[in-house]
């Protein structure tokens, strides 16, 4: 049977897990809902209500700036599951002042507790994602991170609604059941996370520093000394900025673009959250089970797509005004605007996801708690921004003095328009400055559409860390692409000059600081060089894969292995991956049809091939004939 992700759920080693962080999230949400419930129920004006609703985000995010770091260092020294269980412990007692709040109908002390549930998630967010990569396997780390954002996006949109039913259904009972409700969500949490098992502390030797601004500092320089970790804090953060204001915008985009009543603000949040668990659940598929970043550069090009679409679907105020759900749907226009809503989310999903994973998978295991803190630092930032500009890029103009300075005064869709543009730069500048992922995108764009690829043994004997050589049978251009697009670690690929230099092709093994060699006769400056940038790619911990044939085979049968991988290992005896490129010689770009026919679309378009890795061999073993043997063994009969 075909491995589904969904198997997880069945599990215990993800499964408590999975439970207790889509309780909280839903209960946060409740929690959020029904404040804004009482709010209207108690009679306030208009002024004490707009003071409440804008002081509550800002309670919340605080925790975030203040206690994230101090949130790392406990992940990284606690057992994980205690801290969890620590974490659903001071839920329950949060909730119970807010309880209080609720049967006092107490603002202040309500607000209290909101910055407590902002304390409790900046503690909760860093094992949140940091117990993943210890729980799961490599080729899950992307199907579990796709189940928890799902878990997460449905949890908030259920909870909103749950939470701002409360006071309508519940009536004169409102403050009540609100207190009923978040104070059982909590100790239903709390009692699952018992269940959790296990999980080793990152660092348990770690000391904590409580002093928030040198800690961040450490933390946010610990997050950024590698590049694509960096970076891809940088996508999930401007993620961040992204959803903060597109949703932020939807209560008066309902009322004034959509026509309809104050509720009809849930359906396009509805939609978009409900596109981002499809999105997120698809990224496993999508992928291959390997956390392929290649994704990324879709996703974000799949957001501005549909949030540009969304401009032009309205791009001015509704004729019509109240209408119900019932009514919005049957209006003319509707579909495409409920679509785009829908695809946002969707491209959303399928953007964060491989982010998350490849912090997850990049970063060391005694270190990946406190990297989690400084993203929810930078979070924090981006957010607290996404609010800002979404306000002055609103307001028409605002007095300092007696000046009256000048602002954009945007209407909602001119700022998506602005946002969809912004999202577009923002994708690539950062896939400029870290070309892997767009080298990923266009390795993974060209392999699915060419290919139907099935993976084996990648998972299990590719190493998630440390210097590694990989020795393959050459059988077309595309084996180079077709590997990087299996492997989910970056690797360097020897190859000979002649293909390094293909137009187009060049940039992108250039980019993926692939490394050309000549054979000692043709050339010994390039051939010297080659090794030489071998070793080095290998001290730093990198992966390096050759074809020992030193050619692409001429008759679909693997050649004799030449001795270069045995000079390579002389110098450095790192491990050797064998692994099998299989049913390659009737696809494209190989040698059977000729070079004439070689550019024409083949007979064998879209074939089905496989990559098949084997077991480690020690470097201090390996021969250059035992490699043979073992490749052509993963190979068999499927040339």
């Amino acid at each position: 049977m075909a491995y589904n992700q969904f198997e997880l759920l069945r599990q215990r080693r993800f499964l408590p897990f999975f439970v207790v962080q889509s309780l909280g999230a839903f209960n946060d949400n409740v929690y959020r809902q029904a404040i804004i419930g009482l709010l209207a129920s108690i009679g306030l004006s208009a002024s004490q209500q707009s003071l409440y609703t804008n002081l509550a985000p800002a309670l919340f995010i605080l925790p975030f700036f203040l206690f994230s770091a101090t949130a790392g260092q406990i992940a990284e020294k606690l057992e994980k599951s205690r801290l969890i269980r620590i974490t659903t412990t001071m839920e329950i007692v949060i909730m119970s002042v807010a309880a209080v709040g609720f049967l006092l109908q107490n603002m202040p002390l309500l607000l209290v507790a909101l910055f407590g549930t902002g304390l409790q998630s900046a503690l909760f967010g860093p094992v949140k994602y940091s117990i993943l990569p210890s729980v799961l396997k490599p080729e899950e780390l992307t199907g579990g991170n796709g189940l928890v954002e799902m878990g997460t996006s449905i949890s908030i949109l259920i909870g909103m609604f749950a939470g701002g039913l409360i006071f309508e259904l519940a009536g004169s009972h409102g403050p009540e059941t609100a207190a009923t409700a978040i104070v059982l969500l909590a100790i239903a949490g709390n009692l699952v996370s018992r269940m959790i098992p296990p999980v080793d502390a990152g660092m348990p030797d770690l000391k904590v520093n409580i002093n928030p601004i040198p800690e961040s500092r450490r933390v946010m320089a610990l997050a950024k000394k590698q590049p694509a970790v960096r970076n891809s804090m940088l996508g999930v953060s401007w993620f961040w900025f992204f959803g903060t204001m597109l949703t932020a915008q939807m209560l008066t985009y309902a009322q004034v673009n959509l026509g309809g009543t104050a509720s009809l603000y849930l359906l396009p949040l509805a939609l978009f959250s409900i596109g981002t668990g499809i999105g997120s659940l698809l990224c496993e598929k999508l992928s291959a089970r390997t956390v392929e970043i290649g994704l990324v550069p879709l996703g974000a090009f799949g957001m501005s797509a549909f949030l540009l679409d969304l401009y032009f679907a309205r791009p001015d105020a509704a004729v019509a005004t109240g209408l119900t759900l019932a009514e919005f749907v049957r209006a003319p226009g509707s579909l495409r605007i409920m679509i785009d809503f829908t695809g946002i989310g969707l491209f959303a999903g399928i953007f964060i996801v491989p982010l998350f994973a490849l912090i997850q998978s990049r970063t060391p295991k005694q270190e990946i708690s406190r990297v989690i803190s400084a993203v929810n630092i930078q979070n924090a930032m981006f957010i607290v921004l996404a609010a800002i500009a979404g306000i002055a890029l609103q307001m028409e103009s605002f007095k300092v003095g007696d000046t009256v300075v000048p602002m954009p005064g945007l209407s909602i869709p001119q700022l998506f328009l602005c946002l969809a543009i912004a999202n577009t730069l923002v994708a690539i500048w950062i896939f400029t400055i870290v070309p892997e992922f767009l080298m990923r995108f266009l390795s993974w764009v060209l392999v699915r559409a060419l290919y139907r690829l099935e993976l084996h043994g990648i998972e299990k004997h590719v190493p998630d860390e440390g210097p590694a050589l990989i020795v393959c049978n050459h059988v077309t251009y595309m084996d180079a692409l077709i590997l990087s697009a299996s492997i989910p670690r970056p690797v360097r690929f020897v190859m000979y000059y002649r293909i390094f230099n293909i137009p187009v092709m060049r940039w992108i093994f250039r980019t993926g600081k692939a490394i050309p060699i000549a054979g000692a006769k043709e050339d010994p400056e390039i051939m010297r060089k080659a090794f030489d940038a071998v070793d080095a790619a290998l001290a730093e911990g990198e992966i390096v894969c050759i074809f020992p044939e030193g050619a692409l085979t001429k008759d679909g049968q693997i050649a004799p292995f030449k001795g270069g991988v045995e000079k390579i290992l002389e110098r450095r005896p790192v491990p050797v991956v064998p692994m099998a490129l299989r049913n390659m010689w009737t696809s494209m770009w190989s040698k059977r049809d000729g070079r004439l026919a070689r550019m024409r679309v083949p007979r064998r378009f879209r074939a089905h091939i496989q990559v098949v890795a084997g077991e480690p061999v020690p470097g201090r073993e390996a021969s250059a004939a035992a490699l043979e043997a073992r490749v052509r063994a993963l190979r068999g009969d499927a040339a």
